[in-house]
């Protein structure tokens, strides 16, 4: 291994759950790290940057910038934003900039963050007639392209499912809005619909394994999951843990869009229903890194819920 394998790491969406854990994780190992920001004098970078990270400026649209923040880069942790509706190239538009950027500086290993059964849409029920939504899921496929088809000397996808921490404050608020009115978690998702969790976390420690032992990671897309519960079970893993009463509620699409609830969300939950992330759990465990349960996630969150 050369020293620069084992050079820093930059990491994009640092401030955000995903690219955070990865910052954590990487820390842990005495992997050097440096933050890619907007805005260095935000309060999320200098939170960064009292954690002994380097903060540097950049943008995914100007390329000089993103070319600075990588001089001496021997990792990229890359992750993009789903496309806005008024803007639906900007996934692809900003994740080929990083990815150009990356292998122009000659970085060695990328670790590109993605979505479960992203590259699978075209096998969707009801796909070609319009059913699910093309920007998120083409968007995703299609910056998971550029990163294999880079040339990097290694890259790894990571594929997570539904992110536990969307059952927290802030997010909660516009994925799971209920919860903190009423103490119930009002979704399309069917009574008999296990979904796939995984925990910022357990991406952040997949990421990290993948920087230290790259050859062993490269060339893989890992779907990743750690449990796989119905609403039901989760609601009641959160009330035991809060000792506070929560449900879960089965409602039709219409109904939750009746009622303010954002339509990508719910669509989402609808998909899940009929086609589903599909994590292999075995196969992710036999990676050998260890993984989150939603006990031990509403454990030690259980301060964090907002409960009606």
């Amino acid at each position: 291994m050369t020293n620069f394998d084992i050079g820093p790491v930059l990491v994009t969406g640092a401030s955000g759950n995903q690219g955070g854990a990865v910052v954590r994780a990487l820390l842990q190992t005495g992997r050097p790290v440096r933050a890619l920001v907007r805005n260095p004098d935000a309060a999320s970078a200098q939170a960064l940057a009292a954690q002994g990270v380097e903060v540097v400026k950049g943008d995914f649209d100007d390329a000089a910038s993103l070319d600075a923040a990588l001089v001496g880069v021997a990792g990229v942790f890359s992750m993009q934003m789903p496309s806005p509706p008024n803007d639906p190239e900007s996934e692809i538009r900003t994740g080929k900039a990083l990815i150009e950027a990356a292998h122009r500086s000659g970085v060695h290993t990328i670790v590109h963050t993605s979505v479960a059964r992203a590259g699978d849409q075209e096998s969707f029920i009801g796909w070609n007639e319009g059913r699910w939504e093309p920007t998120y899921w083409e968007g995703k496929a299609a910056v998971n392209e550029l990163v294999k088809e880079q040339g990097f000397r290694n890259w790894v996808i990571l594929k997570p499912a539904l992110m536990m921490h969307n059952l927290l404050p802030p997010v909660a608020d516009f994925m799971f809005p209920s919860l903190s009115q009423t103490g119930e978690i009002d979704t399309a998702f069917a009574p008999d619909t296990k979904v796939d969790w995984i925990a910022a976390e357990d991406i952040g420690a997949f990421a990290a394994a993948a920087f230290a032992d790259p050859e062993r990671f490269h060339g893989h897309e890992i779907d990743l999951a750690a449990e796989a519960v119905t609403m039901n079970v989760l609601a009641a893993k959160i009330a035991e843990a809060t000792g506070k009463p929560v449900s879960a509620v089965a409602s039709s699409k219409e109904e939750l869009v009746a009622r303010g609830y954002h339509a990508g969300v719910v669509d989402m939950q609808v998909w899940s229903n009929v086609e589903g992330y599909k994590v292999d759990l075995d196969a992710v465990r036999r990676w050998g890194v260890p993984l989150t349960s939603l006990d031990a996630f509403v454990e030690r969150n259980r301060d964090r819920f907002a409960i009606g």
